[in-house]
This record gives C-alpha cells, sequence and structure tokens, in this order.
C-alpha cells in the first residue's frame, strides 16, 4: 500500500531538513470536492484520493507532484508548496485532447490521471500522452508512481 512509501519519503524528506506538507482537514476535502464535482464531469473523487490528501496535502519528490488542495480552498494559508489539483488540471485542459483526464500527478516523463470516459487509471508518457500504464484503481497508480520516485 502507498501510505508506507508516504513514510519512507518522510525519512528521506527529514534527513535534508525537510518535512512532508500538512493533511488537510475533513472540511477542506468537503470544499475541495464540491468544487471538483462542478467543474469536471466525475461523480466522486476516488476515496484513494482523499486519503492521500488526508495524509499529505501534495506532494514534491524527486521529480514526482501529486496535486493537493489549491490554496483558495484551505482554511488558513500554509507555508508550504502545494501544486493545486484545479489549477493544474485546467492548464492541462487548454488542450482539448486532455480534457477526457483528470490528472492527480505528473513527473518528469509521466502523468497519472483518471480517464472519465473509460474510467481507467492510466499512465501517460509526457508530453505525447502515448499509454504508458493502466492501473486498477487510484491506490495501485498511486503506489507506482511513488516506488518509482523512490527508486529515483
Amino acid at each position: 500500500m502507498w501510505v508506507n512509501l508516504i513514510e519512507e519519503i518522510q525519512k528521506t524528506e527529514v534527513k535534508y531538513g525537510d518535512e512532508l506538507n500538512s493533511p488537510a482537514t475533513d472540511q477542506e476535502i468537503r470544499k475541495f470536492e464540491k468544487a471538483v464535482l462542478g467543474k469536471f464531469p466525475v461523480n466522486e473523487i476516488p476515496s484513494g484520493y482523499k486519503k492521500f490528501l488526508q495524509t499529505v496535502n501534495g506532494l514534491d519528490f524527486n521529480g514526482l507532484v501529486i496535486y493537493g488542495i489549491d490554496d483558495d480552498l484551505l482554511e488558513e494559508e500554509k507555508d508550504e508548496e502545494v501544486y493545486g489539483f484545479l489549477e493544474t488540471n485546467e492548464l492541462w485542459h487548454e488542450n482539448n485532447e486532455q480534457k477526457k483526464y483528470l490528472f492527480f500527478g505528473d513527473s518528469d516523463t509521466a502523468w497519472y490521471c483518471l480517464d472519465v470516459i473509460e474510467n481507467e487509471y492510466l499512465e501517460l508518457d509526457k508530453p505525447s500522452g502515448t499509454l504508458m500504464n493502466k492501473f486498477d484503481d487510484f491506490n495501485a497508480m498511486l503506489a507506482d508512481a511513488l516506488k518509482v520516485s523512490l527508486d529515483n
């Protein structure tokens, strides 16, 4: 499961005098969920992604970025670097081809996303958009992305 990988990343960050972002609150997640469901063609946010946000609100580690809750939806301003989910998806959706995806994160070489039409979790080559991997669910996709970032 990806929680163990987050703990490994935490240990690595501490060695370098850094720490992971603080978790999002339940209220922030509810606000975020409402914003996402109002903006994108999905019926729900994956429970694994909500659990990730409850563990750490966004991650930037070793070339991997997993998006967090946008600053304007947070209850209080934090001195943490968060790549906002809504803001980043708007950016990727400027390309019409990419509007069928909901992006959860990216690395130097890949996008991690949900194909909202096929309801499949995918790793796509960045920037070509070529399919590199399919996953059974969000948790499997996140675990794979975290493993790759730890191995780099």
